[in-house]
């Protein structure tokens, strides 16, 4: 198998929330890194918790792919993250509630992989657009400055 078949194999395991399928497309001591929220999860007991964590709060959870880009033993992926939101979102500053919107996100993927899986994962979804389109950046109108004070 290719490094971009097997790639877009990882993606079927995330699609389907096959969470060991996923974990074993990771060498043991692999890392995913979602760049958005500045989290990295290293090793099978922890690469998993991004798809659990988009798969429950997004129950209809699809990666869209566009391009796909092979360097050797490096994959890169223009995709665009899509799902409605009707569960529970964690974050590192707390839990997202529901907020029923949808998301259509772009998102750039990094692959690096070692003697036939991913060693490491970069994950670089636009998490301004994410929380825009589920309407969490609306509230930011009760604690931004408007910009007429910054000026003075």
């Amino acid at each position: 198998m290719s490094n971009e078949e097997f790639v877009r194999r990882a993606y079927e395991m995330a699609e389907v929330k096959d969470i060991p399928g996923w974990i074993a497309c990771f060498n043991p001591d692999g890392v995913f890194v979602d760049e958005s929220v500045g989290v990295t999860y290293t090793g099978p007991d922890e690469v998993a918790r991004p798809v659990e964590n988009y798969g429950r709060a997004f129950s209809d959870m699809h990666r869209e792919l566009y391009d796909v880009y092979v360097s050797g033993d490096v994959v890169i992926v223009e995709l665009a993250l899509q799902g409605t939101h009707d569960g529970p979102l964690w974050l590192p500053q707390g839990i997202l509630p529901p907020t029923g919107s949808r998301m259509d996100a772009p998102c750039c993927d990094v692959f690096r992989l070692e003697d036939g899986r991913i060693q490491l994962f970069d994950c670089y979804p636009s998490g301004t657009v994410i929380l825009g389109q589920l309407g969490v950046l609306g509230s930011l109108g009760a604690v931004l400055e408007p910009e007429a004070a910054q000026s003075a």
